[in-house]
Formats: C-alpha cells, sequence, structure tokens
C-alpha cells in the first residue's frame, strides 16, 4: 500500500490562510504608495529651486546648458556672510538661553508640580497666540526698551517665539523620569546641584538635545518677528531671502536656500541617527 499523500490530504493539512494568501501584499504596496505620493507632493516644490541654483544667468532661471557655481560664490560677499553669521549666532544663543530655560522651568514643575498646568499654559502662550499679535508686542516692548534693531532685541523676540518649543521637548524627557530618582540622591547626602549635575542631566539628555534643536530651528527661520524687530543694522538669512524676493529676486537666494535645505536635512539624519543608537543601547 502505497504511503505518498495525495493531493487532497496535502491540500487538507494545508492551513487555510497559506492556502488562500494572496502573491502580492496589498496594504504594503497601498502604503508604499501612499508614502511615495506624499513625498512627491511635500518635496517637489522645495527641491524645484536646487537646479535654479546652478544657473549661469544673472537672474533667477534654469540653466541652459552650461551649470555654474557663481550664484554660491556670491554668497561670500560680505553682505550674504554677514547675515549667515548673524543668523548662525542668534540660533545658537537662542538655543543655549532656550535650553537652559526649558531645563529649569521643567526640573520645577517636575518636583513641585501643584501648579504645574496653569504655569505650562503661560509658557505655551506663544503658540497659541498669532505670530504677527505677538510680533507687534515685541515691537513695542522693543522700542520701549530701545532694542530695536539690535542683536538683544532681536534675539529677544526669537526667545520668546522657540521656548514654548524647546519647553515641549524638556517636558517629554520628564515624563519619562521617576522622582524616586531624585529622593534617593537627596537621602543619601548629594546636595541639590550635584543631583542635578549627576542624576536629573544625565538623564533628561536626550531631551536637553531636543530642546537645543527645536530653539536653533526656530531661531534660524524666524523671519515674522525679525521682520518687525529689525532694519538696517540686523539683517538675518530669513529676513535677507526675504528682501531679495520682495525687490529685486536676487539669484543668490536659489544657492542660499539649497545650502538651508541640506544642511537641515544632515542635521535631521544626524539626530535621527543618535535617537535610534540610543534606542537600541542595552539598559534603555
Amino acid at each position: 500500500m502505497s504511503t505518498v499523500p495525495t493531493m487532497r490530504q496535502l491540500a487538507a493539512q494545508t492551513p487555510v490562510t497559506a492556502r488562500f494568501k494572496p502573491r502580492i501584499d496589498i496594504a504594503k504596496v497601498l502604503s508604499f504608495t501612499g508614502l511615495l505620493l506624499a513625498a512627491v507632493f511635500l518635496l517637489l516644490p522645495i527641491l524645484v529651486i536646487v537646479p535654479l541654483s546652478f544657473g549661469d544667468q544673472r537672474y533667477l532661471a534654469f540653466p541652459e546648458g552650461a551649470w555654474s557655481f557663481r550664484h554660491y560664490l556670491e554668497l561670500l560677499n560680505g553682505a550674504w556672510l554677514s547675515s549667515i553669521l548673524q543668523s548662525l549666532g542668534l540660533a545658537v544663543s537662542v538655543g543655549v538661553v532656550s535650553t537652559g530655560l526649558s531645563f529649569m522651568f521643567a526640573t520645577g514643575i517636575w518636583l513641585e508640580p501643584r501648579h504645574r498646568i496653569v504655569l505650562t499654559a503661560v509658557v505655551l502662550l506663544p503658540m497659541i497666540v498669532p505670530q504677527v499679535v505677538s510680533a507687534m508686542s515685541i515691537y513695542y516692548l522693543g522700542a520701549k526698551v530701545q532694542q530695536l534693531d539690535t542683536l538683544v532685541g532681536v534675539g529677544f523676540g526669537h526667545l520668546m517665539m522657540a521656548l514654548p518649543y524647546s519647553l515641549i521637548a524638556m517636558l517629554v524627557a520628564y515624563s519619562r523620569l521617576d522622582t524616586s530618582l531624585y529622593k534617593a540622591s537627596r537621602s543619601l547626602g548629594a546636595g541639590l546641584w550635584m543631583t542635578i549635575r549627576q542624576v536629573l542631566m544625565p538623564n533628561v539628555r536626550v531631551g536637553i538635545a531636543g530642546s537645543f534643536f527645536m530653539a536653533f530651528i526656530m531661531s534660524w527661520e524666524e523671519v515674522v518677528v525679525t521682520l518687525f524687530t529689525s532694519g538696517l543694522n540686523v539683517i538675518t538669512l530669513p529676513k535677507r531671502i526675504w528682501d531679495g524676493l520682495r525687490y529685486n529676486l536676487d539669484p543668490a537666494i536659489a544657492a542660499v536656500s539649497t545650502l538651508m535645505i541640506f544642511i537641515t536635512l544632515i542635521v535631521l539624519l544626524v539626530r535621527l541617527y543618535r535617537h535610534d543608537k540610543n534606542a537600541d543601547s542595552p539598559g534603555r
């Protein structure tokens, strides 16, 4: 008697899901297609500026045969270079100050959460108020203290707009931290500053990095508040781009925009790489 199973017996032993499994995963195809369409819709208008930056004409146009770096060389001139350095200095300064204030605020309401909701709502208020209204308020305040068209006045305006986003990143880091760490450190004889330096800061260092990153980006691209608080002395990079688009359509705008796109992309990729590396580390 033959012991070889028949086709009917093999079909009966095969699970139903395996027998009727489609050759193509429809869900994966649809998700990939949706992701591709979303990426094209979001990135195509931005990436159009890249070929414009390599044109060889004196006006903003697509390159006709020859590709040139003349628009990038114009960024080394005094005006554009000064704006780049001003924006970079303001962004770093706002990032440092905003991170420090966010750390102190988040630490305070983490240790004493009685008025957490009210205090947090006050600090996050610039996110709710229209940006033009906030810019007008900063303008009148700067006029009162005679700080219009100064790095201090413009930096204060950037700080007000960046602080809420910086604080959110810090609050997320503290939401994952147990207060028993602080209590254990103090009960073992450590002082307040030693506890903050050796216990709290190492445990929220990801939030500190994210807080600085958010404040840096917000200051780097801020234009509305800058238009209200600056003039002839302080001309940040976004303001110079705005003026170039409004008055003479300077083709160097395409070059600086391309550089900003790639620098932002590199920073984001580094940030995501470090986040994934910390997440995969043992003990986290």
